[in-house]
């Protein structure tokens, strides 16, 4: 059997002004469905990452693109896919030139940019990068509060 979801898309030019409505359409979607607060947090700090990434990444100030939003609505999860048609980058390549961090190092010492792939990864369940003539970042975060919290109320009465 399929698994059925429904699907919003968005489109914005890939521009730092435009990086506020990924984070509202997220918002709104996220709240819609039934993510905690703290969820709809992360959700949103991730999805400003990605968008930040594409902006400042995928193209020159000459050649400004669009950027592609697609949210994937499950019962059980939603799934953010961010992606440019620019230039690509090597994540792994990008990751040990700044990583890992470590908790003995003094956080002015930080080496600046690419930190936000490390964020988006400790805010979301699931993170795939994609390559095919630009970048796609596909997140996940899975809806486990109802459950949690539906198991403390069986648990507690």
């Amino acid at each position: 059997m399929a698994t059925t979801y429904d699907t919003i898309e968005l489109k914005i030019p890939a521009r730092p002004e435009f990086v506020s409505l990924g984070r509202l359409t997220v918002s709104g979607i996220a709240s819609r469905i039934g993510f905690s607060f703290e969820a709809i947090e992360d959700l949103k700090i991730a999805i400003s990452e990605a968008i930040t990434n594409a902006v400042k990444h995928a193209f020159n100030e000459e050649d400004t693109g669009e950027i592609r939003i697609a949210f994937a609505v499950y019962e059980d999860k939603l799934e953010v896919t961010v992606t440019d048609e620019g230039k690509s980058f090597d994540a792994e390549k990008r990751k040990m030139e700044i990583g890992p961090y470590e908790e003995d190092e003094d956080a002015d010492m930080l080496r600046v940019g690419g930190l936000g792939l490390f964020l988006i990864e400790a805010l979301m369940d699931d993170v795939e990068l994609h390559y095919d003539g630009g970048v796609s970042v596909v997140m996940t975060k899975y809806i486990e509060e109802k459950q949690v919290e539906g198991n403390a109320k069986i648990i507690s009465t």
